[in-house]
């Protein structure tokens, strides 16, 4: 799930809450909201873990089906509950929901962070001899791409018609079909095969694995606005099982021909691992170069839109172009800072997704419903699902931001 998503469908909805979704276009939304630029990274994270961390992919996907269920327990034990806010502040008050809306905008900002890693990286491989010469200055390959970049999204983020934005987005939602079928068609077709055997486990990595995958199936902060927009709510539950599985089994089907093709020289990205020379690695690429130029305005409006409400500057059009020009160049400088996009989604996974997805769901359902701290088989799973995401939030922001600083030292 990814994030990058998120904000697109809460457009989206807001625009079908009259009449309401039903159960298929539901399941679209959902699944679009799971699948994003996590899987590029895929085949690296069932790399750094070996074969058995493709169970684990398996099992995240369970674990987040069965708190996203928590959360529509939530949600029908208490009406108040609109947004995932809405959630930290029915259980915990004024503080919950301000510590809940922390984590959910510092990773929407790593988000955006990554799509301009994602891009430099991408046209830095198709123009790896490319040279910029901005504002006077003479700037390497990757550095200038991404300046660049954000150059091109800045205008996006100005709009304030965010119906519109939905419309843009939209072109991001091809881009996981086209990968996958531009991976199948390197292997089968232009030669590169599928004969890496790779390894069983990898101790070493698992953590790292772990963390990408949690990112990965962090979509949590917009079930209840998916959930709301249902016109049979009663069927949301349903509309869980199917999509992690399917989300799984996308995830899992670029897993395997990513590790199969390249094995212990996967790099963060399967688009950086593509040879350069074929169409199909073009197609690959550029297809996945949409996803910034239309998410990212939708990414971080979240954060301008509390940024505006807070000190009232909604209103003012030349300030708000301030703002959103603010959080733009911020993001530059963290990517250009930190280009390191695997690390930064392991963090991003450790630190935010875990929590998001995994314990605060737990925990504030264990508040909200009181019923569930007697002993038992339910109470049992939740509190191995909040000891094992201790762990791993733990264990991978401590491995990933260890992993940032050797990157930087070199």
């Amino acid at each position: 799930m990814e994030l990058e998503s998120k904000n697109q469908l809460q457009v989206s909805n807001a625009d079908q809450q009259s009449e309401g979704t039903n159960f298929f276009k539901t399941c679209f939304n959902v699944i679009n909201t799971l699948t994003g630029i996590g899987i590029l990274s895929m085949p690296y994270a069932v790399y750094q873990g070996g074969w058995f961390s493709f169970l684990l992919l398996i099992i995240f996907a369970m674990i987040c089906c069965y708190t996203a269920l928590l959360l529509d327990r939530c949600m029908n034990a208490n009406a108040r509950i609109k947004s995932y806010a809405d959630l930290g502040e029915v259980a915990f008050g004024y503080k919950g929901r301000s510590i809940l809306a922390i984590f959910i905008y510092i990773e929407l900002f790593l988000v955006a962070v990554e799509l301009l890693i994602l891009e430099g990286d991408n046209l830095e491989k198709l123009y790896p001899n490319m040279r910029f010469t901005i504002f006077g200055l003479r700037i390497g390959g990757k550095t200038g791409f991404v300046i660049l970049t954000a150059f091109a999204i800045l205008p996006t983020t100005w709009l304030r018609n965010y119906g519109a934005l939905a419309y843009v987005s939209v072109g991001g939602v091809f881009t996981c079909v086209v990968l996958i079928g531009c991976v199948v068609w390197v292997g089968e077709v232009d030669g590169v095969g599928f004969h890496e055997r790779g390894v069983l486990l990898n101790l070493g990595g698992l953590s790292t694995s772990m963390s990408l995958f949690a990112f990965c199936y962090n979509a949590h902060a917009l079930m209840p606005t998916i959930r709301n927009s249902m016109s049979d709510r009663n069927q949301f539950s349903k509309v869980l099982v199917v999509c992690f599985g399917a989300s799984a089994m996308i995830y899992g089907t670029i897993a395997v021909l990513g590790y199969m093709m390249f094995g212990d020289s996967l790099k963060s990205q399967i688009t950086l691992n593509l040879p350069t020379n074929t169409i199909s690695t073009k197609i690959a690429i550029y297809s996945t170069m949409i996803n910034p130029f239309t998410k990212y305005a939708i990414i971080i409006s979240p954060i301008t839109i509390a940024i505006e409400e807070k000190w009232h500057i909604c209103m003012s059009r030349p300030i708000s172009i301030v703002v959103r020009t603010t959080i733009v160049a911020s993001s530059v400088l963290v990517a250009l800072y930190i280009p390191f996009f695997a690390y930064i989604m392991a963090f991003t996974g450790a630190f935010l997704s875990v929590a998001i997805s995994l314990l605060f769901p737990c925990v504030c359902y264990l508040k909200i419903n009181k019923a569930a701290t007697r002993f038992g088989l339910e109470m049992m799973i939740i509190m191995g699902i909040l000891i094992i995401g201790t762990l791993i939030g733990i264990l991978g922001t401590y491995i990933s931001v260890e992993k940032i600083v050797n990157q930087m030292k070199h």
